[in-house]
Parts: structure tokens; C-alpha cells; sequence
């Protein structure tokens, strides 16, 4: 039987793992913005690929290289649901 702690439970920890996971794909991406923004500030240069660019490609190297693990995060999640659900349901 679904009781409200285990939805809430369930809600919380998928909460959680979205926050891990998003932020794991972000956070590089700031810090290169806030790097090449800085750059442009000191130079004034005002190029939009110059600041669009960078971000792309480090987030894109961040989840070459992180990729592996974010989706054994997410499949590990997926398979805990499905077994907590397979034990309500019998």
C-alpha cells in the first residue's frame, strides 16, 4: 500500500538526484560564463560567441566525461523505484 511517507519519500529523493544531476551539468558551464565574462570586462570585447562558445563546449566536455555516471545515477534511481513499487504492489 502507498502511504504518503514512501510518495513522499520517492518525491524527495528523485528531487534530490535532479539537483545532483543538473547541477553537475551547470555548474561548469557558470564558471566558464563567469570566466569569459570577466575576460570580456578586462578587454572589452562584447563578441556573443565569444561567451556562448566556451559554455558549450566545456558542457559538452563535462558530459563526455561525467556522462557515464549520470546515467548510472539515473538507472540506479529507476531500478530502486521499480523495486520499491514491484514490493508494494505484492
Amino acid at each position: 500500500m502507498l502511504t504518503p511517507e514512501i510518495a513522499a519519500d520517492v518525491i524527495s529523493e528523485s528531487l534530490h538526484l535532479v539537483m545532483l544531476l543538473v547541477s553537475v551539468l551547470v555548474l561548469p558551464g557558470l564558471v566558464t560564463g563567469l570566466l569569459v565574462s570577466l575576460f570580456q570586462a578586462a578587454t572589452q570585447i562584447n563578441e556573443q560567441t565569444l561567451s556562448f562558445l566556451p559554455r558549450l563546449l566545456v558542457t559538452l566536455v563535462v558530459m563526455s566525461l561525467m556522462g557515464g555516471w549520470l546515467f548510472g545515477s539515473l538507472m540506479d534511481f529507476c531500478v530502486s523505484v521499480f523495486e520499491r513499487a514491484g514490493k508494494l504492489v505484492g
